[in-house]
Formats: C-alpha cells, structure tokens, sequence
C-alpha cells in the first residue's frame, strides 16, 4: 500500500509559510510517499507566480495543481513549462502553456495526476468528461488522482461515479470549504467534493472578512485582500494499491 496526500488550495504567501511549517511533519507522520498541492491561488492576490511555485515545492510538494486561475499572473505563466506543474486539461489546445497531466515515476510504480475544471457557473472550456476520457486512454498507470477544480457540488459529484473505477481518486477544489463527504464508491474510486484550503482560518475563503462583506452587502468593487491570523491546512490521505490502482482508505485532514 501506498499514501498520497493531497492539500487543497494554498491561499496567498500565508498559506505558503503555513504549509513549509506543517508539511515536513504530515508526511512523517502518516508515511506519504507522494504530495499533491494544489497553488492556483498561492501567490499574492491569488494565481500562480515562480516564486510562490517554489515556496510549494521547498514545503514538500512533488506536484502542483490549478485551476481558474491558472493564468491570471502573466508573470507566472513560465511555472507551466516545469513538468510537476499543471493546469486544467480541458483548456483549449494549442493557444495554452503548460499541460493538465503529470505522470510521476516512483521507481517500482508510476502516479498520474490529472487536472480538470468544471464548465458549471465557470469558464466555458472543453467538456471535461469528454477529455477525461482522451486523457485516460493514454496514460499507462492504474494509479490515477484528479483534482477536479470546479464550482458546483454537482458537476462534481457527477465525475466521481463517472470516473468510478476508472481512477484512484478524484479531489474537489475550489470553494475553499472542505465538505465531509469522503468515501471509497463501488469501483474503489475514492471522492470528496472539496478538499478545503490551506490558509487563514478566519477569513471569506482566505480574503480578509471586511472586504468580503463589503463587496456582498454593497455590490460595489472592492480590492480583497489577503486576510491574517491563524492558519489551518485542510487535505485528503489516500491508502492505495499501487498495483491495482484501487484506494483502500481515504481521511480528511485538518490541521490547525
């Protein structure tokens, strides 16, 4: 049996700091052999740059995942030509940097890990079912994880029996809440709709509460900013057969 942790969204250079302090520690503890991180809003007023990239990877992430806002820093953009980097597969080809798939190799096992996003109340990309299905028919492992990045609860639950022994494990990201509905389903995929964020506790999804709310209450723009204070890291550790590509267990983690 193998470990992977998954960490969801890493908010802001607090978050960063936050996760360089915990993760060393996680990883003994509980044995994880591979670290999945998702950054897409690790650097400062969310995106991705070069230096929040490596703040992730000199915490201990081996690879990491996006999103929507994969592109919003044209400053960032060069992390996609690092192979452990990635972003959502369903974007158009041929006009996008990088690529949505990582294939890691463990030396007796290789992982895939595969980045999707969700089209319901987001971005029209490409159909991510349709994609999942190109993408799996060319990768040469059974140990497939998915941070599926997407809005509705829905959509998301949808791809985890839609994905149902076709992969190891498919993580939600984006709304930044974990939601408490980890299982194993039938096929021995696991799924949980939202890993959660690692960041400020006491925030608006890691954005500083008064400007949240005043952005709410008076429809009005607002400049958010990155909120302070005690931090939490939330993610998901999966127990899988390497051989199989089945989980036999999957924990939510909260870290405070």
């Amino acid at each position: 049996m193998k470990r992977l942790l998954f960490i969801g969204d890493v908010v802001g250079s607090i978050g960063c700091r936050f996760l360089a302090a915990k993760l060393s520690e996680l990883k003994r503890t509980y044995a994880v052999d591979i670290t999945v991180v998702n950054g897409e809003n690790s650097a400062k007023g969310n995106g991705i740059t070069e230096e929040s990239a490596d703040m992730l990877i000199n915490a201990g992430a081996d690879i990491i995942t996006t999103g929507n806002h994969a592109f919003r820093r044209k400053e960032g953009l060069g992390v996609f030509e690092r192979d452990y980097i990635i972003r959502p597969a369903n974007y158009p080809e041929g006009g996008c940097v990088g690529k949505g798939v990582c294939v890691f190799d463990m030396g007796a096992y290789s992982v895939a890990v595969v980045n999707l996003m969700g089209t319901v109340y987001l971005d029209p990309l490409d159909n991510p079912f349709t994609k999942i299905d190109e993408i799996l028919d060319d990768i040469d492992t059974k140990n497939i994880f998915v941070d599926f990045h997407a809005e509705a609860t829905s959509e998301k639950k949808a791809m985890g029996y839609y994905l149902d022994g076709r992969v190891t494990a498919v993580f939600g990201t984006h709304t930044h809440v974990q939601t408490a509905d980890e299982c194993i389903l039938d096929g021995g995929t696991g799924y949980i709709t939202d890993a959660g964020m690692t960041g400020p506790e006491k925030s608006c999804l890691g954005v500083e509460i008064k400007s949240a709310v005043d952005r709410l209450r008076f429809r009005m723009p607002v400049k958010f900013t990155e909120a302070d204070g005690k931090c939490f890291l939330c993610g998901v550790l999966t127990e899988f057969d390497e051989k199989s590509g089945k989980t036999h267990k999957i924990e939510r983690l909260i870290i405070r």
